[in-house]
């Protein structure tokens, strides 16, 4: 198939710039797959979907603080650093991108705080906007990592527009009244069971679980088993070729452990239901997945890139945010839902005013 096959108009005022009021208020477009036939729930309908023995796959990586601001030496130009993964611990290297990048050239000094207590040297160029930086700082190790992450701003996606418009600030102040924007943002761009850190965004469909409704699934007996895929920028790369095979995900790590591994194996024993909360989780299990569903522990990295036709041999539905237009998450959410079904229900969900993005609403797709 095409990217250009994947093209939704959707508005930009469709993406959400901050959280309902609690996480599970969100609204659910629920799409039958084998039928395409579409329902209007809330997330708190997804327990009806499920019974007994049933297992919901989500993601526990963390999120760090990865966007930092820092002024050049002798311009003093204003610099942002958004960190992406460390390379050596006890060096501190890091592979980052900067912006503006033309202004930054190795050798070039960047001063993270005014006492001069971190500075970031650029060792090496990696792309047009990557470098690799070595921070300089008398901290220790673990002092460094925690002065670093008090300078980190939460790494929102960039269709998030901060500050918001007086429209959309009035609307934000009447939800959240007394809740400073930026506080809110350190608490619910962060999943309630994050656990392991080092994403640089957070896994989205995640979002949705309050520790209510996590409640009332384990009443019912749905069992919730976790994996850990450190989401990274890769993840929302521009597709920039229309010949979808041509495309070369970039790697992300991943772990799974033998808990959920026999959840999964007692759920297809069983014929139970696997619900993979999120792409990144999609990904992940068919990463590892056996030529009858079966998966394996796994600690390692991850390039898969998943795009119709595809067939999936672990999880028989998912619950997804809805993605930008031509974007990598679509493609993987069209390749399990079905390519038609999947672009008729975006089309529905923009006609109903769905939020898009990672503070906006849900998809649940389900046979």
């Amino acid at each position: 198939m095409k990217l250009s096959q994947f093209k939704v108009n959707i508005p930009e005022s469709l993406f959400a710039q901050y959280p309902l009021p609690y996480r599970d208020d969100s609204r659910m477009l629920v799409l039958h797959r084998k039928t395409g036939d579409i329902e209007h729930k809330s997330i708190k309908d997804i327990v009806s979907f499920f019974d007994d023995g049933d297992v919901f796959v989500f993601n526990d990586a963390k999120v760090f603080p990865a966007r930092l601001y820092a002024q050049k030496e002798k311009t003093m130009a204003n610099i942002e650093i958004f960190l992406l993964r460390e390379l050596n611990h006890d060096l501190r290297y890091w592979d980052v991108l900067v912006d503006p990048a033309r202004k930054i050239r190795i050798g070039n000094k960047l001063f993270l705080d005014e006492d001069l207590t971190i500075v970031a040297e650029v060792i090496d160029n990696t792309t047009s906007r990557g470098r690799t930086v070595r921070f300089l700082t008398d901290y220790d190790n673990s002092e460094f990592l925690d002065r670093l992450y008090e300078l980190g701003h939460t790494p929102l996606p960039k269709y998030i527009h901060r500050p918001l418009d007086e429209e959309r600030m009035k609307d934000y102040e009447a939800l959240f009244p007394d809740y400073p924007i930026d506080e809110m943002d350190m608490e619910r761009y962060q999943t309630i069971f994050a656990d392991k850190i080092g994403a640089v965004a957070v896994p989205a469909s995640g979002l949705h679980f309050s520790k209510q409704l996590l409640k009332r699934m384990e009443i019912a007996g749905i069992d919730s088993q976790f994996l850990t895929s450190y989401v990274s920028l890769g993840n929302f790369k521009t597709i920039e070729v229309d010949d979808l095979p041509k495309h070369k995900m970039d790697s992300e790590e991943m772990v799974i452990e033998q808990p959920l591994v026999d959840a999964v194996d007692r759920a297809h024993a069983q014929e139970k239901h696997i619900c993979a909360v999120g792409t990144e989780v999609i990904r992940a299990l068919e990463q590892v997945a056996g030529t009858v569903g079966q998966i394996k522990t796994y600690n390692g990295w991850t390039s898969k890139f998943i795009y119709p036709p595809y067939d999936f041999a672990v999880a028989d539905s998912c619950l997804v945010n809805l993605y930008a237009s031509q974007s990598i998450q679509l493609l993987c959410v069209a390749a399990f839902g079905g390519y038609e079904a999947v672009m008729d229900a975006y089309e529905v969900a923009v006609s109903k005013g769905y939020r898009f993005g990672d503070y906006g609403d849900a998809m649940l797709i389900v046979d």
